[in-house]
């Protein structure tokens, strides 16, 4: 007798059943000719649900955003052609911030590859640069081990995109499913564990440091390594600084925190990295929006210690003195344990004076903002969102001066909270972000901030939120500029102005209400923090608050690029 597990399916079934072998619950995709046979598959399952986006590229954003707030691969479905075009931008969104996630592509017939067929385009040769690794599937054999090793490499060593291309023939072949349980791979040993004598030197010179400073970031948050990061800090003493990407990894409200660091962080943040005397970095990378000129970072010797899981970011910006390769969760929870065997106490006068430094610095209290009664001010927004959802919303963003704000005036206190794109820098990636964070977390509160430049780069995905009864509340905080650009532009471009100016912009509130949702404007200030307490109030709806603020307003305090950390301009009277 045949058994069911002998008969041969074919390759869109057997991708199917791959998806819900990995536990996925969310597809984010959109049809074409060359996944139609993956969509039938799919329209005969219930394992998982495909959230019908309306552009490939909000598909990949919001896959890359339920990874981000989850502990889950995301995964994406795209045709081919256009399809894996319009995906392009969401795969290197994904790849600059080492996110992990899946997607599945259709390409052409075998046959017709390489024949400038209908709707091709060379998927593997477009996305190399932009991906962990690529596969092109020519055997409906492999497609199972295939799918396996893709979720693999997604979220071991440094996670990242990894993209599956499947001719629409592969789709339809047959064969038996076996799906593997566990993959080798001979090329790939991603290292987990750090080595103990390079923990053992690191703890020695944390514990000799007279100005020390913990640097944290995006890795921390990867590597779900929040928890031990807030033992060493608060176990140390020691000041730290979480980027852009690591807001959160270390709780805000702490004493110990110091704000972010880099372009727009904070003085006292920006003054200790530079003046410090050892520096731990931890799932860092030392990009050019945190210390700026690294000659002038270098100009003020220091020994560095950098953790990171790949040995290709360390000494890449930066020479440093300790190296540690491992995943971060595993080397704190080695170094937490030194530093209980050692029983070693930290240099603990050298500290009193260093904290003394870092109060006087605190004490510019560089993040004040003069308030208005005739004009909105875009931080006052966010600081009343902050306290209106006591700081426990997810905070999707696009990218701007409101992501800036939001990164400022939002303190988080909990890691995978705060959603944005950090090193692309990608605009449009705010409203699908929030969808993704929905889906990954339901029930929770999600509150997308941006600008009216970058919402509309996705805001045809109003119609998916309604569709799948999503109701994120967006908070548009709205100068009528691109306002990033405009600030760059009054500061070392003479205030012309060239094409950063919104002269055309649609009515937000009516345009949110033609898809079916609530639209709110808000022009004067004394009506922000009821529009937010209604608009909140409105569990089971999407509200589109479009927030007429103050165009004239910058983000401060600032580093010129090309500056070093020291050299920060606080305001327009530093101009």
């Amino acid at each position: 007798m045949i058994t069911e597990a002998a008969i041969p399916i074919t390759g869109a079934e057997i991708l199917v059943r791959c998806l819900a072998e990995e536990g996925v619950e969310h597809v984010f995709g959109y049809p074409g000719g060359a996944v139609l046979y993956i969509y039938d598959a799919i329209f005969k399952q219930n394992k998982f649900q495909h959230i019908l986006v309306r552009h490939e590229q909000a598909a990949v954003h919001a896959a890359d955003a339920y990874s981000r707030s989850s502990h889950k691969v995301g995964v994406a479905l795209v045709t081919s052609g256009p399809g894996v075009t319009n995906a392009v931008t969401g795969l290197s969104t994904a790849y600059m911030d080492s996110v992990p996630m899946v997607v599945i592509s259709g390409q052409v017939p075998s046959h017709a590859i390489g024949q400038d067929a209908f709707q091709e385009c060379d998927t593997v040769g477009i996305t190399r640069p932009v991906v962990k690794h690529n596969f092109l599937v020519k055997d409906v054999k492999d497609l199972a081990a295939t799918i396996k090793k893709a979720f693999f490499i997604a979220k071991t060593g440094r996670p990242g995109p990894v993209l599956v291309d499947i001719p629409k023939d592969i789709s339809m072949h047959k064969c038996v499913y076996d799906y593997p349980q566990v993959i080798e791979m001979r090329s790939y040993k991603p290292v987990d564990k750090g080595h103990s004598g390079q923990i053992r030197k690191a703890v020695q010179l944390l514990l000799q440091a007279e100005r020390p400073m913990i640097y944290s970031g995006g890795g921390v948050i990867l590597a779900n390594a929040a928890p031990e990061l807030n033992k060493l800090v608060d176990k140390l003493g020691f000041p730290c600084t979480n980027t852009l990407m690591g807001l959160g990894g270390y709780r805000a409200s702490s004493d110990l925190y110091v704000g972010m660091p880099g372009m727009h962080g904070t003085y006292e943040a920006n003054m200790a990295m530079q003046h410090c005397d050892v520096l731990i970095a931890v799932g860092a990378r030392f990009d050019d929006r945190v210390i700026g000129n690294p000659k002038h970072f270098a100009s003020h010797p220091r020994k560095i210690i950098h953790i990171d899981i790949d040995p290709s970011s360390i000494s890449k910006r930066v020479k440093v003195d300790v190296p540690i390769v491992g995943n971060v969760k595993d080397v704190l929870a080695e170094f937490l344990t030194q530093l209980d065997a050692a029983e070693a106490k930290v240099n603990a006068p050298e500290l009193k004076n260093w904290w003394k430094q870092i109060t006087e610095w605190r004490g510019r209290d560089c993040l004040k903002y003069a308030g208005s009664e005739l004009l909105i001010k875009p931080q006052a927004v966010v600081e009343k969102v902050w306290q209106l959802t006591k700081g426990d919303a997810f905070i999707t963003s696009d990218v701007g001066q409101h992501q800036m704000w939001a990164a400022q005036y939002y303190r988080f206190d909990k890691p995978r909270r705060w959603i944005n794109s950090g090193g692309l820098g990608t605009m449009g990636v705010g409203l699908p972000y929030a969808m993704g964070v929905q889906l990954a977390n339901p029930g929770a509160t999600v509150a997308c901030i941006t600008g009216e430049g970058s919402i509309q780069m996705c805001i045809q995905e109003l119609a998916t939120c309604k569709q799948y009864h999503l109701t994120p509340k967006i908070i548009l905080l709205n100068n009528r500029f691109l306002g990033m650009v405009r600030q760059w532009q009054e500061i070392d471009y003479g205030g012309r102005y060239s094409e950063s100016y919104m002269d055309s912009l649609p009515d937000f509130e009516k345009l949110a209400e033609a898809y079916g949702h609530v639209g709110m404007r808000i022009d004067k200030p004394a009506d922000v923090d009821g529009a937010l307490k209604e608009a909140f109030g409105m569990k089971d709806k999407l509200v589109f608050m479009n927030f007429i603020t103050d165009q004239a307003e910058n983000v401060w305090p600032m580093v010129k690029a090309g500056k070093g950390l020291s050299e920060m301009l606080l305001g327009s009277e530093d101009l």
